[in-house]
């Protein structure tokens, strides 16, 4: 995984909503999600804890074709739920 900076070169944080031992939660209640730089940073911070990043979203939301490439490519580093 790569690190992305901003335009001005400052790498930026990102918390979760939720953590536990092996698992780093992103909860979005939205009608579409996109890769986000968001997204990226927790799947960074989880791959390098040694953990897996979960997006829970609602059963009727769309997933952006770059964010499901992205977990494609990842692996099982990140996990799309729905509720």
């Amino acid at each position: 995984m790569r690190t992305v900076y901003t335009k001005h070169q400052t790498p930026r944080g990102a918390k979760a909503d939720a953590e536990t031992a092996d698992k780093v939660y992103l909860i979005k209640k939205v009608s579409e999600l996109r890769l986000t730089y968001q997204i990226r940073m927790l799947a960074y911070m989880a791959q390098s804890r040694g953990k897996k990043l979960v997006i829970e979203l609602p059963k009727e939301a769309r997933v952006h074709d770059s964010l499901r490439d992205y977990v494609r490519d990842t692996g099982q580093v990140v996990e799309i739920e729905r509720s």
